[in-house]
């Protein structure tokens, strides 16, 4: 069924697309050998080339190049042999040049899509118009000091990609899924960090409302979202406010607006720029940009395995459709269940990487990246599982030990005498014991009784510590009982 808003005159239908701008990981910047680490003093990372002085010439940085065009085959882009650099006018305070460094008429990543997944389990492939590269500018800050604005250069030159999805989106949660696997994909490839907190991605939303069988009505578009949940609101607030003035019998103006996360509401910030606002044209300091075929197919053989490709590996593996998503999520977690998985049982790695694991990360308020665990700990914990040396129950009481000391589960189980008894003659004598003293029983049992004998397995293994065999224990009961 489809989203729509439900207004006076009726339901309403929503029209989204999302200009990301994803910052690309790179030691240094697009044109300059500034470098771009996050947190540096402020006008640290600054060369004469990001700060706008005359006659300093722009130098492609090539690894800036090799990202992009990694992004686009992740992306099933087509990759443009040739393209070019445009300058793009436009006075801010912290765009020393005045004016941008961007792609506009021939981008380096053409048409391409990406499949999303809705929490229903439907299915939907959202369509990629175009992915350019350009420059960053820096940022103005106006909240230090009571009546001066400042300005920190070390963002500027920094190295963007913009990706321009098609305005295939009609709900909150498309958009939401649209940006969430986006951002999963960058960070498989390792071409941005995704990070929206500290404004390595950011989103511009594009927002629409029209009847059903309309052709598009004006969008306006929503700066500068930094996180998922704020580009869904925004979504939803703004195609509220659209609908409402165009019920009120008014027109909506093409115009940027800002989201206010705390009111939750839309607010203008200046009308908006057509293309032929920035006046581009070609940039004269750079000759175009023209790629070789082979080049682009030897990125294209060292890409990674995507999130899509791995998830339906684990499903073949014998892994539920929703373990395999949430071991993909992220690439680290995909990463450590591999080293847990290796040449064991895969169902039962998931089954301990999400169940106990996971677990222990919540508890302990830590994530994947530090984890209280090893990987290889872990498998070796599942070592000891699978050559019978300890029980399942006895493996969760020695996980919590591993959690505690950070030693390996071989250690712990040397240590502390928790290797699982698998002599025979041992769990008869445990058997024989707890028989007799609960003869009461035992003749309950033999009177038909049959729910009696988890009883006497119960007592047998808390005898033991926990130690016994259970598929051993069983049997001894089932035969000093028969």
């Amino acid at each position: 069924m489809s989203y729509t808003i439900e207004g006076n005159t009726g339901p309403w239908e929503l029209v989204i697309g999302l200009e990301v701008h994803a910052q690309v990981i790179s030691h240094s910047k697009l044109f300059s050998g500034a470098a771009t680490a996050f947190g540096a003093e402020p006008n640290s990372q600054v060369s004469f080339i990001d700060a706008g002085f005359p006659g300093m010439l722009p130098v492609i940085n090539r690894e800036c190049v090799a990202q992009a065009v990694r992004t686009g085959l992740g992306l099933n882009a087509e990759i443009n042999l040739w393209s070019r650099f445009d300058r793009k006018n436009y006075f801010y305070a912290d765009l020393p040049q005045g004016y941008q460094i961007s792609q506009y008429a021939h981008p380096i990543v053409g048409k391409g899509e990406i499949e999303i997944e809705l929490a229903d389990g439907a299915k939907k492939i959202v369509g990629i118009t175009r992915l350019h590269l350009e420059q960053d500018a820096g940022k103005s800050l106006h909240d230090q000091h009571p009546t001066k604005s400042f300005i920190d250069l070390n963002r500027s030159g920094v190295a963007l990609m913009e990706i321009v999805s098609e305005p295939d989106m009609r709900s909150p949660e498309e958009a939401g899924a649209y940006l969430t696997k986006l951002r999963q994909i960058l960070r498989y490839l390792g071409t941005c960090d995704g990070n929206m907190d500290e404004g390595s991605m950011r989103a511009d939303v594009n927002v629409s409302v029209r009847k059903a069988g309309e052709g598009y009505r004006t969008r306006c578009e929503v700066k500068n979202v930094n996180s998922v949940k704020f580009v869904m609101q925004a979504v939803e607030a703004e195609a509220r406010r659209q609908i409402e003035v165009w019920e009120s019998g008014g027109t909506v103006e093409q115009e940027t607006r800002l989201f206010d996360t705390q009111r939750g509401t839309t607010r203008s910030m200046r009308s908006k720029e057509d293309a032929h606002d920035y006046r581009y044209f070609p940039e004269p300091d750079l000759p175009p940009l023209v790629l070789e075929p082979d080049w682009v197919e030897q990125l294209k053989a060292s890409l990674p395995e995507l999130p899509d490709v791995r998830r339906a590996r684990y499903v073949a593996m014998g892994l539920t459709p929703y373990d395999a998503h949430v071991l993909t999520l992220e690439k680290e977690t995909a990463a450590f269940f591999e080293t847990v998985a290796k040449g064991r049982d895969a169902k039962q790695a998931a089954n301990w990487v999400t169940g106990d694991f996971f677990a222990a990360l919540n508890r302990l308020k830590r994530d994947i990246t530090d984890p209280p665990v090893t990987a290889e700990n872990l498998g070796g914990l599942l070592d000891l599982i699978a050559d019978g040396t300890v029980s399942g129950k006895l493996a969760k009481e020695i996980f919590e030990i591993m959690i505690e000391t950070g030693k390996a589960p071989g250690v712990i189980v040397e240590e502390r005498g928790l290797k699982q008894v698998t002599d025979t003659g041992a769990i008869e004598a445990a058997v024989a014991d707890v028989l007799a003293k609960n003869a009461d029983k035992v003749a309950e049992y033999k009177s038909g009784k049959d729910k009696l004998f988890g009883f006497f397995v119960g007592q047998t293994m808390k005898a033991m510590q926990g130690k016994g065999n259970p598929a051993l224990v069983n049997e001894v009961v089932k035969k000093l009982l028969g």
